[in-house]
Formats: C-alpha cells, structure tokens, sequence
C-alpha cells in the first residue's frame, strides 16, 4: 500500500470540500456576516492542503482495494476534521467537541445537532451546515470518482471499497456509469424538491437547505423547531415523499424513469420495505388516537411524518415523541434500527439486510425439517450465495454489539438509559433524533464532551458501515 497515492487523491478530497466552503463563504461576505472570515479561511486551508499533492505526486497508474479502502475511510475523516473549522471559528455554541459533533453529523448525515438556538446562525454558516450533508449523501467519494480517470480499474477499486455489496445488486454497468446515474438522480431530486418547497412557501435559501438535508436523509433543519415549524400539510407531504424516494436504491428510481421492466413498482423488496412503512404508521396512529393524544386525523399526520422521517434516517420532525405512549416509541426505535434500503442516501442496518436475515432464516427452518433439501434465497430473483448471507448476519450482529457497547459506555458517563439507549441507536444509523434527552425537537448539547466524541465515532462507524473500518484498521495495523 503506497502513503503517495492515498495522499493524492485525498487531495481531490479537500479540493470538493473547498469548493463549498467558497460558496459559503460568498453567501456571507454578500450579506455582511461574521462567519465571512472563518469560512474563508477554512475555503484556503482546504485548497492549499488539495493542492499541493496534486503538484508534487504523481498520477498513479492503479489503485489497490486496500490503497481504495483507505482512501475511503480517511477521507470521511479529513473531511469531517475540516467541517470542523469554520464551526470553532466562529465561536458561539461551538467549542471544540460540539463543533466536531455538529462536522460529523453533517457529513455522515445523521442530522444529530449540539444547537440550542438554529436561527441564530449566520446564513452562509447555515449553507455550509446544509453543504456537509449534501456532501456526505451521494458520498464525497463518489463525487470526486466523477472527476477520476478509470486508469487500469482505479475507480472500480475506490467505488467498490465505498459501496457495499448488495447494493450493486441492481446496478448491472460500469463503475463510471453507476456513479454518474446516482449524482443524476441525486441532483435531479434536490432541484425538484427546491422548486416544490418554494412554491408551497418557503424562502429559496430555507428550500435548498430542506432539499438538501432531505435527499440525503440528514435531517439538518434551518429553523428551531424543525419542520414542525411551518405547520404546513402540503410541505410535510412533500418532504416525506422525498423522504420515501431518497431511501430507496437510486438504481430502481433510474430505471422506473427510463422505463424499464425492474423498477421500483415491480421490485418485490421495495413493495415489501413501503408496505413495512404504512404498517407502521397505522399502529402509531392508532395507538396515538387510542390514548387520546390527538384526534385521528392528527394522530395519522404525525405518526405518517415521525415514522417516515426516522425510517429512512432523515430526522425532521412535526411533533417532539418523548410524552407518546411507550407502545409508539418502541415501534419507532425499530425503524431506527432497520432504516431504508441499499443504494440510497438512508443509512443504518438497511432493510435490505432485515429482508435477507429472514428470508435465510426461513430457508434454515425449511432445512431442519427437510435435511436433504435443497433450497435457495433470492431478493427480486437474484439468488443469494451462502457467503453474502453469512455476510449479512455477521454484520447484524456486529451492528448489534456496536450500539449496545456504545449504549454501555454512555450509562458510564451517566447519562439515562432511554437516553443512551436511543442515542447510540440513533447516531449509528444516522438518523439523528433518538428519545429521552435527545428527541426529535431535543438535541445532543447537554451530553458530557466524551460522550459527543463517542456518538461522532459511532456516526462514522455507521456511515463507514463498520466491516470497512476493522478491514482498514487491520490493513495499517499489519504494516506496522
């Protein structure tokens, strides 16, 4: 594994973050604002450290999977580290552990926030806050793959150490053409859902950073008081329809636009992820109108909004969930943990995962009563080998272990169960909100500095999707 090459294109890395970073910073000198010079900044600090491995190391001819890999894993981190920057130097709510929480939850779109007060922010703070998640959706990496020449496979070997698995199942094309159909239909949803959101009332900027946060499932509001904040039906019905569209895989949106025969109306694991949905969205709104929270009507447009929202990781909110009854709470814990689907913006254990897991679960069961059978799982006609469901399980429960050790190390610091709990759940996920002390018009300022570093690492490990980070932490272990 060659430093040269993981160093140059982790300056391609810098040089996409600092193209925000001026935007943002253009944003701020325009309107007179304060954050003007730590954007700046930070805008030259990211073009001076992306440029100079472009002048003195060469262009590599290829790239390994570890070389790949590690480009992956320590661009996420430079990344968020530079995210940090202009937080801490504009002061405020931002000390040094807020602002690294408030870079990472961006970036790994998680939307989990150490803020008090939103509004209070500068506008080209706010763009750039919006930015990170925009970054963080499609994947940074993916972005700069767009710029990369496929030398001898060298964008097959990053993609393919960003990417996992199962979600190439529906892409049957070249690495270039993948990366170019999800930035299309990434870029096509943000542009739709701006011009919906300000026709239906809100201000262009309030509009773009919405889209923003809700194609990449993020979550990152510009008001205090989240969604909830506009009291508006027809935006809340958009963003969840956007919220719904970003968590399924962007190769099933592509191909119900062009036409094609697997789409997202023929896929039988998407039919079964929506349906999965509304199931859920009808117990808590039943629940809700049982216990006499809201009427019904009430009850199903919150319980529509909170489930969606949590269920494919974006986080907004129309209503704080902490007085719901118990029975609401635990159902919504569960859609924190399953999450959206494989190859989109959703993170989490993915309900891809969750499908597989019980259609092999089924498949033992059918062997322990029939020993010399043979039998197969498919998801939407692709068999599945025997390695990618033992794959699966084991990374379910390395999920597991993850946020239960996390949810531990946070009852140390004594912080309540529900809490810890949720929190960890939450931040590995990247959803965002979790219950207790930190619901979904709460936020994660008032947890110890040790535990918001723990729930950043946590937020990584879920976006990095875990296995990357132990293979990458066993490759440069190796070498030493």
């Amino acid at each position: 594994m060659k430093a040269k090459i993981i160093i140059k294109y982790l300056g391609f890395v810098l040089l996409f973050n600092a193209i925000f970073l001026f935007i943002s910073a253009g944003i701020s000198l325009y309107l007179h604002e304060t954050s003007f010079v730590p954007l700046l900044f930070s805008a030259f600090m990211c073009t001076i450290l992306g440029t100079l491995p472009q002048v003195f190391v060469e262009t590599p001819d290829e790239v390994s999977f570890h070389e790949g890999l590690s480009i992956s894993v320590l661009g996420w981190i430079i990344t968020c580290l530079i995210g940090t920057i202009p937080y801490f130097l504009w002061g405020g709510e931002f000390s040094f552990a807020n602002a690294v929480f408030e870079s990472v939850s961006g970036f790994t779109t998680t939307g989990s926030t150490i803020l008090n007060d939103i509004e209070v922010l500068p506008k080209g703070l706010l763009f750039w806050r919006a930015s990170t998640h925009f970054i963080g959706g499609a994947g940074i990496i993916l972005f700069v793959l767009l710029i990369l020449p496929d030398k001898r496979g060298i964008q097959s070997s990053i993609y393919h150490s960003e990417v996992s698995g199962l979600s190439m199942m529906n892409f049957k094309t070249k690495t270039k053409e993948i990366g170019n159909i999800i930035v299309i239909v990434y870029c096509s949803l943000v542009l739709l859902e701006t011009v919906l959101l300000k026709l239906l009332g809100m201000e262009w900027f309030d509009a773009i950073c919405h889209s923003f946060a809700t194609v990449a499932t993020g979550g990152f509001s510009t008001k205090n008081l989240s969604i909830a904040y506009y009291n508006n039906i027809w935006i809340e019905i958009t963003i969840m329809f956007f919220m719904i569209l970003s968590s399924i895989h962007f190769g099933l949106i592509y191909a119900t636009i062009l036409g094609k025969k697997f789409n997202i109306f023929t896929s039988k694991i998407t039919r079964t992820y929506i349906i999965v949905i509304f199931i859920g969205i009808l117990l808590v709104a039943l629940q809700l109108t049982h216990e006499h929270t809201y009427d019904f009507d009430n009850s199903l447009r919150y319980a529509s909004f909170q489930v969606i929202s949590l269920a494919t990781t974006t986080g907004f909110a129309t209503a704080d969930t902490p007085n719901w009854p118990i029975f609401s709470i635990l159902i919504l814990i569960y859609y924190t943990i399953q999450c959206g689907m494989v190859g989109s913006t959703s993170g989490g254990l993915k309900f891809d995962r969750v499908y597989l897991f019980f259609q092999s679960l089924i498949k033992q069961l059918k062997l322990a009563k029939h020993p010399n059978g043979v039998y197969s799982v498919k998801v939407d006609e692709i068999t599945i080998s025997n390695e990618v469901e033992l794959q699966t399980v084991v990374f379910i429960l390395l999920y597991i272990l993850t946020f239960s050790v996390v949810a531990l190390l946070l009852t140390a610091m004594n912080i309540d169960g529900i809490t810890s709990f949720s929190a960890s759940i939450a931040t590995i996920g990247n959803v965002g909100p979790g219950f207790g002390g930190v619901s979904s018009l709460g936020n994660y300022a008032g947890l110890p500095d040790t535990a918001k570093y723990l729930l950043s690492i946590n937020m990584l490990l879920g976006r990095l999707e875990i296995v990357n980070v132990i293979v990458f932490l066993t490759i440069i272990t190796r070498r030493k």
